[in-house]
């Protein structure tokens, strides 16, 4: 698979049925890797390891209903109060990222109502947090580190 924009992490694959898995620490359990969830399990460990994000609080790939219809968001983290705090989504390396994908997960936020977002295809990770009031999002260097926040 191919580098990333990600801090070095170590996963556990295995080749079943002629295709790669990698175990998925949220899901507790082994998934296909395509480009998108290497993504994604890249994600996963970054908010853990770098940021501290409770592993008990994050969720992965749940179906939830946008105006009706079924939607599933890559990555979502719960406060200890099981407030949605932020929600991620992930495209495949070679997705670029556009003001169409912003558009994406700001529609399924408008819903959602997390605090921050974040999108990435693991080269370029972009962070926002939103004010409902004008329905708009502000640009952030990074994610507040979970402890830092009392998220």
């Amino acid at each position: 698979m191919q580098d990333l924009n990600f801090p070095t992490y170590s996963f556990r694959l295995k080749n079943s049925e002629n295709k790669t898995h990698i175990f998925d620490v949220v899901r507790k359990k082994f998934v296909v890797l395509q480009p998108e969830e290497w993504v994604r399990q890249h994600c996963i460990q970054y908010l853990i390891q770098e940021k501290n994000y409770p592993i008990s609080l994050i969720n992965v790939e749940k179906v939830v209903l946008i105006n009706g219809l079924k939607k599933r968001y890559d990555i979502a983290v719960f406060d200890s109060n099981g407030s949605l705090v932020l929600v991620v989504e992930c495209k495949a390396p070679k997705v670029k990222i556009s003001q169409t994908t912003f558009d994406q997960i700001a529609r399924y936020n408008l819903t959602l109502k997390a605090h921050y977002l974040m999108v990435t295809n693991g080269l370029n990770h972009y962070f926002c947090t939103m004010n409902y009031y004008n329905e708009s999002f502000e640009f952030l260097k990074t994610l507040p580190d979970y402890n830092t926040n009392k998220i």
